[in-house]
């Protein structure tokens, strides 16, 4: 994949937007943000539509339902008023709506993608899709169509086994668009970023990058996807992790670095096997 296909989208995950940081993700070249219906207290597209004012056109708006105040559900009901509430909180139809996380309720699969095939058929988003932190409960599972994106976790932090998982369902799936999600593991505050320098070992040589945007920039590659989400309230952090997907990284050591992993997993589930 070129660094030209590769982008960066901007997760509003635990604070409400703010004016700045959408001004300044347009000049930094992010155009495209992802939110969910249960961020920010069941607020989250009021006060993005809020924030954003005129500017919220020139987003390419990604959402995700499935969580409710009393838990999880895709009953096709419960997805369409969310959809429809989504809708009119922001004025205007998502670009891309995903089930979140619908390995809660997996049993449910199959039906919920159902109702937003035909959500996105009458006009309720552009496009449909999944949201997964966990693929193992949707393997095997099927899924009625193709959907239109498939977001995973990608990234440094993902465990062997859940990558393998996420590829196991690619191959499943085939969706049309694949995308990437939590490329620093939550925070790029963990100590592991100051203890190990992703830089040094998997960007190419001659490149000015500090760890953040090189663990980012190998989140494209673990595994192969077109956008990473990630998220952050600063507009300084923001214009860098925007560089990120320009990076050039070292695809050999990617590959060292699964079979590494994946040796490690093998022999730990060994030693539990004893």
């Amino acid at each position: 994949m070129r660094t030209a296909d590769r982008r960066l989208i901007l997760g509003l995950y635990r604070t409400g937007p703010q004016r700045d940081l959408l001004t300044a993700a347009l000049e930094a070249g992010v155009t495209a943000l992802d939110t969910a219906f249960s961020y920010q207290d069941f607020d989250a597209h009021q006060q993005l539509a809020d924030a954003a004012g005129e500017l919220l056109s020139r987003f390419d708006i990604t959402t995700k339902i499935g969580f409710f105040r009393d838990g999880h559900d895709l009953s096709a009901a419960r997805l369409r008023a969310a959809a429809e509430r989504i809708r009119s909180d922001l004025g205007r139809a998502p670009d891309t709506m995903l089930l979140h996380n619908p390995e809660r309720t997996p049993t449910w699969l199959t039906q919920a993608c159902r109702t937003m095939i035909r959500m996105r058929d009458e006009g309720l988003c552009r496009a449909w899709g999944l949201s997964t932190w966990n693929p193992r409960p949707l393997l095997g599972r099927t899924i009625p169509e193709p959907p239109d994106v498939l977001m995973i976790r990608a990234g440094l932090m993902v465990p062997a086994e859940v990558l393998d998982a996420a590829e196991q369902l690619i191959d499943e799936v085939k969706p049309v668009e694949l995308r990437g999600m939590a490329p620093l593991g939550g925070h790029s505050g963990e100590p592991v970023w100051t203890e190990v320098d992703p830089a040094a070992l998997f960007l190419r040589p001659g490149q000015n990058a500090n760890r953040v945007q090189a663990a980012v920039a190998a989140a494209f590659h673990l595994p192969a996807v077109t956008a990473v989400t990630a998220g952050t309230g600063n507009p300084h952090h923001l214009a860098e992790l925007a560089q990120a997907p320009q990076l050039d990284v070292n695809l050999r050591a990617v590959e060292q670095y699964r079979t590494l992993i994946r040796a490690r997993t093998s022999v730990a589930t060994a030693h539990q096997g004893e």
